[in-house]
């Protein structure tokens, strides 16, 4: 009996027990749905996560300045003073694994343009900034590095600042005043939505030179933080330990000694982060799986019932020539076959309900084709397993006991 045969045996067999075998799937079904959707929403939140990452910055490290003890108070960072301008000059001079770097400092300032105003932060630092980490520009341009040598009064603003103090009015060329200073808006930044380090809002930001914002508004001539791009992802490892290495030896830190600094690698921050959603996918598919689980049980006891009403018809097959090979084939088929064409409806069903998770609930979801690839063989891997038991039984039977059995 070749094996196309034995396939149109059992569709008819399933065939005559429409409502049984509809049920039987069903388990399997909801299994492989629920499988693709919550693999989906794990993949979804982990690409998001990395795209949140990526847009802080390419290849990017934040050297920061460090915290300090006072009086048996211990500060936050950015406490100490050490971290300078020529820190970063030697940095860019002395490190191989730097490709840029850009100084900066920050402040809280109320914005004011015409009767509106506006609580936000004002960032100093230089041309490169906006390269280093990734950031276009919606209109206009940033300003330059003759800007920041002459300390001049320009600025690039976020889309929150923007949208809270210009609305519809064109920004480009307009004047803001901070702290009482008049400042011309040159350039409107692209959107980047919530810091995924911070959790903060990365739009709501005024960037104006460094040198104006130590001479004009801070009077600080240190830096809080330097942004530095690595050569490649891999090496910004290399460039990690280069920086320590580095700003230790010009601070004059002694060996066991803390840093008056720190280094963060953003390529660590994407690695959890990837750990974390892919713990989580895996999380969310194996309480999915249960529901395979469950299917592949119900394929198991319906094969076993089937099994017992088709005793007779057994033993006129085997009584006709048929082998054990034959019957086991025949009931593993229909095994398999419940097994498919559930798991063909159930990918179906979880593609159609991880695109309802995002238009109602507004979740990223990522159907991948591996997640389908894996739910099909899981299936067929779950017919295989649950329906053995029931053909190896059917294919054990007494030809004689089979003919007897009424």
């Amino acid at each position: 009996m070749d094996l196309m045969q034995i396939i149109r045996i059992a569709m008819r067999a399933l065939a005559r027990n429409k409502l049984r075998s509809s049920l039987t799937m069903l388990g399997i079904i909801i299994g492989v749905g629920a499988v693709i959707a919550m693999v989906s929403v794990g993949q979804g939140a982990q690409e998001q996560a990395q795209q949140q990452i990526a847009a802080m910055g390419s290849n990017m490290l934040f050297v920061g300045a460090g915290t300090v003890t006072r009086g048996g108070m211990h500060m936050g960072w950015g406490a100490t003073k050490t971290l300078v301008y020529a820190d970063m000059q030697a940095i860019l001079r002395e490190c191989p694994a730097v490709k840029a770097a850009a100084p900066g400092s920050q402040t809280s300032a109320q914005v004011v343009f015409g009767n509106d105003n506006w609580a936000t932060q004002i960032n100093g630092t230089e041309p490169q900034y906006f390269e280093i980490r990734t950031w276009p520009f919606a209109e206009g341009t940033s300003f330059t590095q003759e800007d920041v040598e002459m300390a001049a009064n320009v600025a690039v603003i976020g889309e929150t600042v923007r949208k809270n103090l210009f609305g519809a009015t064109d920004p480009i060329g307009q004047t803001i005043r901070i702290n009482n200073l008049p400042f011309r808006v040159v350039g409107v930044l692209l959107p980047k939505g919530t810091s995924a380090a911070m959790g903060q809002d990365q739009d709501d930001i005024v960037l104006v030179p460094i040198t104006t914002l130590q001479k004009k508004i801070t009077g600080q001539d240190w830096l809080r933080w330097i942004m530095v791009s690595a050569v490649s992802r891999q090496s910004s490892y290399t460039a990690q330990q280069q920086i320590t290495s580095l700003l230790r030896d010009r601070h004059r830190i002694r060996p066991g000694q803390d840093d008056d600094f720190m280094v963060r690698n953003l390529a660590d921050m994407a690695d959890l982060a990837d750990q974390q959603a892919r713990l989580f996918t895996v999380l969310l598919a194996s309480i999915a799986s249960i529901s395979l689980l469950v299917g592949g049980i119900g394929i198991m006891n319906i094969m076993l019932v089937s099994v017992t009403e088709r005793t007779r018809e057994i033993g006129i097959r085997m009584a006709i020539g048929a082998t054990e090979g034959d019957v086991q084939q025949q009931f593993l088929i229909e095994a398999i076959v419940l097994s498919l064409l559930g798991g063909a409806i159930g990918i179906f069903l979880g593609v159609t309900v991880s695109y309802l998770i995002t238009e109602t609930l507004g979740w990223p979801v990522l159907v991948s084709p591996t997640a389908i690839v894996t739910a099909v063989m899981f299936s067929m891997a779950v017919g295989i397993f649950f329906g053995f038991y029931p053909a190896r039984k059917a294919a054990r039977l007494d030809p004689i006991e089979a003919l007897r059995y009424e």
